[in-house]
């Protein structure tokens, strides 16, 4: 598809002052200064930032809607991206897990949605860029791990560590272990069992980190934590050069992160619901105080528009700020210094929002229409 070569008027503009009345103009694929012959107008609509999200799983429904329904991932990718399109998303970062759970957060599953991505991108509009999500305990999965970050080029690594420690420790059985066994078709025993050795191991974490870190960062690889708990533990995240800070469960492991300049990641379904549903700290209460410079879909792709409008109604900060947390803040927090802002010399993502109803209209990534409907689409075909 030809990139977008037309100017947009007639419709409210964010800028980081506000929205304001201007016209803005489009030409192979970034947004411009000077004036395009063609005209479209969009009065009655507000035009904001492309979405940018930072984290987000919520594809993995479009890849198994049913238990074994795995085999043709390209086609799934391209249902996600469209589902992307549609919430006005235009950077969307895949969060894949890398993990001792299996199934769909295996390592198998992981090649072949990297290998999927690949094979889909130059179909789609959508910039779908991935993050890796390894699990900590496996011990005996480093090596492979860090090959696969540099076959695939993948510019972003979350450390996760999601072993039942504490029942493990007790010699209890976790939670959930049968069911979760024999989802991925795991004998529950056997399962069991190879928690029961990640767990004898952990001594071992520490120093296998530390090494996978060090090689990323020389590689330029952005690295977080997920779900930290405490001070002390974003602190040595951040020793070993993971300055994102995922998801901090606590008040404390933000206000660490916030002194020692690390990024903040909070989940917009966490505003949207009005707190965690795990009973983490607040995302509001976070966003009030300055501790969140980005939010993540998460697991539901429609909750970052509706977090930032939520803010914006609700007094939290006004519609710039709450819009930035899911344009210009995760684009700077991934080190993507192209987009973020409706700004001359800026890639063309652009957000068409109705501005009574406020539901998404248009999409434009890169220039191109990556999803439109109603209303505007008959204004650009006219």
């Amino acid at each position: 598809m030809r990139t977008l070569d037309l100017r947009l008027a007639g419709a409210r503009v964010l800028s980081p002052e506000g929205l304001k009345d201007r016209p803005v103009s489009l030409a192979e694929g970034v947004i411009v200064s000077g004036d395009q012959q063609r005209e479209v107008n969009l009065d009655g609509f507000l035009l904001l930032p492309g979405i940018v999200d930072i984290h987000g799983d919520g594809f993995e429904r479009h890849l198994a809607p049913r238990r074994g329904a795995m085999k043709d991932l390209d086609q799934g990718l391209i249902a996600a991206e469209a589902e992307l399109a549609a919430n006005g998303i235009t950077t969307a970062t895949l969060a894949q897990f890398y993990s001792w759970e299996g199934g769909m957060r295996g390592p198998e599953f992981a090649s072949r949605v990297l290998d999927g991505l690949a094979q889909i991108r130059p179909q789609v509009e959508t910039d779908l860029r991935v993050q890796l999500r390894f699990e900590t305990p496996m011990l005996d999965s480093y090596e492979a791990v860090e090959q696969m970050i540099a076959d695939h080029g993948i510019p972003y690594v979350v450390f996760n560590d999601h072993l039942p420690h504490e029942a493990l420790e007790q010699g209890k059985r976790p939670p959930r272990l049968t069911g979760q066994a024999l989802r991925i078709g795991r004998n529950p025993e056997k399962h069991l069992e190879m928690m029961q050795a990640m767990h004898a191991r952990r001594s071992e974490v520490g120093p296998a980190v530390e090494k996978l870190s060090s090689a990323l960062a020389a590689r330029g690889v952005l690295m977080g934590s997920h779900d930290d708990r405490s001070a002390a533990q974003r602190r040595e995240w951040r020793a070993r050069g993971a300055g994102v800070a995922e998801f901090p469960e606590t008040m404390a492991a933000a206000e660490e992160a916030r002194a020692g300049g690390d990024a903040i990641i909070m989940g917009a379904p966490n505003v949207v619901r009005g707190g965690s549903h795990n009973g983490n700290v607040s995302a509001v209460e976070m966003v009030m105080m300055g501790l969140v410079d980005a939010l993540a879909s998460d697991y539901h792709y429609p909750s970052l528009r509706r977090a930032a409008l939520f803010l914006a109604d609700s007094g939290v900060t006004d519609l710039a700020g709450a819009w930035a947390l899911i344009s210009s803040g995760p684009a700077r927090v991934l080190g993507l210094r192209d987009r973020g802002e409706i700004v001359a010399g800026r890639r063309a993502d652009l957000v068409v929002l109705n501005a009574a109803t406020r539901q998404v209209a248009a999409t434009i990534a890169g220039g191109r229409v990556s999803y439109m409907s109603g209303e505007v689409a008959a204004r650009f075909i006219a």
